[in-house]
């Protein structure tokens, strides 16, 4: 997991000493320690984000999927998730398996600690988040209640 951008500096800087003895992190906005919260992407995720990516003819190192929550749904709060050309000023940034995600801050208190998949069955394909906040879902699993 890696921390992209002079953004993600502020939730470590209180830790720095201890997790750089620790061997977990060279500079603030490199690696995070384990304790740091985050996003998981699963590698099906990746390798689906990774492709959906290069289809647009937007580079994976720049690019990568916008997640977010807004409100609406059938339990007041949905998912929303776009393909992006690059991060925005205040976004928090994850990657995991050579993918991106970008997640606004207001978004992030109700993603902190999901993990984002990707499944494809006979029933259903697409993107299934595992979010540890959510009281509640729908049966749809696009809506949650935090």
């Amino acid at each position: 997991m890696r921390f992209v951008g002079a953004q993600h500096a502020a939730p470590v800087l209180g830790k720095i000493g201890a997790v750089r003895r620790q061997g977990y992190l060279k500079m603030a906005t490199e690696v995070a320690a384990p304790s740091i919260a985050k996003i998981h992407l699963t590698e099906r995720a990746a390798q689906k984000i990774r492709a959906l990516l290069e289809k647009d003819g937007v580079s994976p190192e720049v690019g990568g999927l916008r997640v977010g929550v807004q409100g609406g749904g059938c339990s007041g709060l949905s998912y929303a998730m776009r393909l992006d050309t690059q991060a925005r000023d205040r976004d928090k940034i994850f990657e995991e398996f050579g993918a991106r995600i970008f997640v606004d801050p207001k978004s992030f208190l109700y993603l902190n600690g999901t993990t984002l998949e990707y499944e494809e069955t006979l029933m259903r394909q697409g993107f299934v988040f595992q979010n540890p906040n959510a009281a509640r879902n729908c049966g749809c699993g696009s809506s949650f209640t935090a």
